[in-house]
């Protein structure tokens, strides 16, 4: 079975295990002449890592990108950089330089993220048909799918570790998106267990689209004003357009580490300056690629677009966008009709459980159903996933988005995509 996400125009592969050597990325469908740097991929990879956030787990990952194929320029000493690949094998070493800066050529393109911080004794408690369950995560249903044979050191494949093949192939994505329609993506925590932030990602983008509309053009707002907006994210305690929310969420997540449990979270994610019409109706809705893409991420539990489930307890009259030949005066749909893109700001929100992994005494079994009481005996976790959650929702926000517009492109003959405003 092959795992991808997006596709078929454009498409990330994964491979590589929590505890593994490295996770390995392939990114399938890229158009030629987009450039690339190492340097690029790697800041969305560090608000991903472990130990890039003080309220996430305690293991520290570097996480360095290395770029091994479908990257090319002329200069190749702009091309190859300062990084380098070593292996040894029976004694002997080799090493070669690795990309650090070209154009796509169209031809696939290989990165790797080799992982350093590893404590896979901390598992010793869930081996074989003894080994103990963790409630809520993976370790009974994986461990009978795969008939034993699953790789029970940090969750194995299902562990957050293998989104660093989302964050490279949507790096990747949002740099296209970026480059051709001036596309950008930006996520904020809003809610971090029963405590709510006073202000919303969702208005202050819609907002900022108010602001800058444009009644005989498709509205896009300027890079700058999104970049404060991402300013005052970056500055929060976590990642948040609500300041006093962040520092109060923080507070509480360190309260609930010390109590050994710990926390759910919702995330908001926004697309601005999003072309109109990309995705399909139907089979191929885009509203169902992203609850898919979006709602599929470990430890999701939810996924709603535009005003999500409040719409439930409107009418009609109330919940419906007006539209002028300007464009849609209100924006409850998301940026989303019949599966389609209006070109106003996409909106969608995702809720996440609270981490499995706790050190709380709870009821489980053994993976042979023995009944026992469970208590974790090592490991370093996330009280809060969401809090590094936001770059991945990005990530397969865009990888949905880019596959979409390579789709639209190849139904027309004519350049560019077409609108339905301006």
């Amino acid at each position: 079975m092959t795992e991808m996400l997006g596709g078929p125009f454009f498409s990330v592969a994964g491979a590589g295990e929590s505890h593994g050597p490295g996770i390995t990325t392939i990114v399938f469908g890229c158009p030629p002449g987009l450039e690339i740097s190492r340097d690029r991929v790697q800041t969305f990879l560090d608000r991903r890592r472990p130990g890039g956030n003080k309220h996430g787990t305690p293991r520290n990952e570097k996480d360095k990108v290395v770029f091994l194929s479908g990257l090319y320029q002329t200069d190749h000493e702009a091309l190859l950089g300062p990084s380098t690949i070593s292996v040894n094998v029976d004694g002997n070493t080799f090493e070669t330089e690795a990309y650090e800066r070209g154009f796509t050529t169209g031809e696939p393109i290989a990165a790797l993220v080799l992982s350093t911080s590893k404590k896979s004794g901390d598992y010793t408690q869930f081996i074989g048909p003894s080994g103990q369950v963790r409630p809520g995560h993976t370790d009974l249903v994986k461990y009978h799918k795969s008939q034993g044979y699953v790789d029970i050191r940090g969750g194995g494949r299902s562990s957050y570790r293998a989104t660093i093949s989302d964050v490279v192939g949507g790096s990747i994505a949002r740099q296209f998106l970026e480059t051709t329609f001036q596309t950008v993506l930006i996520s904020s925590i809003n809610q971090v267990g029963e405590l709510k932030s006073k202000g919303s990602l969702a208005e202050q983008c819609q907002a900022l689209y108010d602001r800058f509309r444009r009644d005989d053009a498709p509205t896009i707002i300027p890079p700058d004003a999104i970049a404060d907006l991402q300013q005052t994210i970056d500055n929060a305690e976590i990642p948040s357009v609500d300041p006093d929310f962040a520092e109060q969420a923080g507070e509480l997540i360190k309260e609930t580490r010390k109590e050994g449990d710990s926390l759910g979270a919702s995330v908001e994610v926004v697309a601005l300056n999003v072309p109109s019409l990309l995705g399909d109706p139907l089979y191929q809705s885009l509203k169902a690629r992203l609850m898919g893409a979006l709602g599929g991420l470990n430890a999701v539990q939810s996924c709603e677009i535009g005003s999500g489930k409040a719409v439930v307890s409107r009418r009609g009259s109330a919940n419906n966008d007006p539209i002028r030949s300007s464009g849609y005066v209100g924006n409850t749909h998301g940026g989303l009709i019949g599966g389609m893109t209006t070109g106003m700001p996409l909106i969608c929100e995702v809720g996440f459980k609270p981490t499995s992994t706790i050190n709380k005494p709870q009821q489980s079994v053994s993976k042979n159903l023995t009944e026992i009481d469970f208590e974790l005996e090592k490991g370093r976790h996330d009280p809060c996933v969401g809090v590094r959650a936001g770059v991945t929702l990005e990530s397969r926000l865009a990888i949905e988005l880019m596959n979409a517009a390579l789709s639209q492109r190849s139904q027309s003959l004519a350049d560019g995509l077409p609108s339905i405003f301006g």
